[in-house]
């Protein structure tokens, strides 16, 4: 008999979703405005503690209103987390700005303070002056934001905080997502909350989310007419997919507590195991675990990152690698970038495991059942 594949991250998605889905068809709200889009808004900027959002149709697509937002054009500077999915960074090329990447750190995995420093201090020197910083919560670990703010309000530079991963986390018990002058989450399929593709824009400005609500309907100017004086762009969410927010929102603690059990479920089997790496919580932080995630030492544990993903997939079970260092990417080799190198080797040795909310105990035997024996488990 066929097993059926146990995935890395898939959607949980329940009755009242439906329910939402069915009330938004039978009132005839189904585009990008309506009751559930004004609902989610509302709710995800509460959850935050934030004043306003804008929801849309991705992360990519809020990053790029950020972008948009504080003005970044062509030849301006924007310097990025190079340890991160390329949506992160790609809206700052739409509008053909220069990116620098920056490095990780080994506490969190995320944007190093020193080496962020060590970019914004170059700059200085060149005489140029960046327009914004985009640090990432990888995996849903918090970034050190303390020291990074700090760093960003020295150097007089505005901070595009990618919570796309993180929703749910917090430092020192403030929510990710309320950090940057504009932050940004997903809602994307593999996420924790979904509305299978969606994002957020929030912020504390009303200025600046008004303007991307201006930019995500096309930017059309109050007129008895169609008159745009900016280019804008088709961004909005519709009602039907603010619906299934509207009631993913109500679940994500629990979403949280689940993903923090199968870390636990991991973390346990394998803490033991010589060679093995956890990304563990710093005093003060608070992950909701989107995804846990390991470090291999090879050498240690007699066994590759390759092959431990073969070995799963042998038995229908999804892994992957870390995310590949933009830096490190070939469309990005001309780039700056500032650092000691470890973001590659987190990518180089690091692996991701099935993480989902509905992993369900048959699941997680087949996992032991494999995890016991690429390891030699007694």
């Amino acid at each position: 008999m066929k097993k059926n594949r146990i995935f890395l991250s898939p959607p949980h998605i329940g009755q009242e979703e439906a329910n939402n889905v069915l009330k938004a068809f039978s009132t005839n709200w189904i585009s990008t405005t309506g009751p559930f889009v004004d609902k989610f808004e509302k709710d995800i900027a509460k959850f935050c503690e934030r004043k306003e959002a804008c929801v849309v149709q991705s992360g990519t697509a809020a990053i790029h209103l950020a972008i948009r937002v504080l003005g970044i054009s062509e030849g301006d500077t924007v310097l990025c987390q190079s340890l991160t999915f390329i949506g992160s960074c790609n809206p700052a090329i739409y509008e053909k700005a220069n990116l620098i990447f920056i490095d990780s750190e080994n506490d969190t995995w995320n944007m190093c303070p020193n080496s962020l420093r060590d970019a914004l201090e170059d700059c200085k020197k060149r005489k140029i002056t960046p327009k914004a910083i985009i640090v990432v919560h990888l995996y849903g670990m918090p970034a050190k934001m303390d020291e990074i703010l700090s760093i960003a309000n020295e150097y007089k530079v505005a901070v595009i905080e990618d919570a796309a991963e993180a929703l749910g986390s917090k430092l020192n018990n403030k929510p990710c997502g309320s950090f940057g002058r504009l932050s940004i989450l997903s809602f994307n399929g593999n996420k924790i909350i979904t509305t299978s593709g969606g994002g957020a824009l929030v912020s504390d400005n009303p200025t600046d989310i008004s303007e991307a609500n201006f930019l995500s309907t096309q930017a059309k100017e109050n007129k008895p007419f169609y008159e745009h004086k900016k280019i804008g762009y088709n961004y909005k969410l519709s009602n039907i997919l603010a619906s299934i927010g509207v009631a993913q929102l109500k679940v994500l603690n629990d979403r949280v507590i689940k993903r923090r059990k199968n870390y636990k479920f991991y973390y346990e089997l394998l803490k033991d195991i010589k060679g093995i790496t956890f990304l563990n919580e710093p005093k003060g932080y608070f992950s909701n675990r989107w995804l846990t995630c390991l470090i291999i030492d090879e050498k240690k544990c007699g066994i590759s990152v390759n092959k431990i993903i073969s070995e799963f997939e042998e038995e229908q079970i999804e892994t992957r690698r870390l995310w590949k260092p933009m830096h490190m990417q070939p469309i990005f080799k001309n780039n700056q970038f500032y650092g000691s190198g470890v973001s590659n080797l987190l990518f180089e040795n690091g692996i991701c495991l099935p993480s989902g909310s509905n992993i369900d105990e048959k699941d997680k035997k087949r996992i032991k059942i494999k995890l016991t024996k690429i390891f030699s488990i007694k």
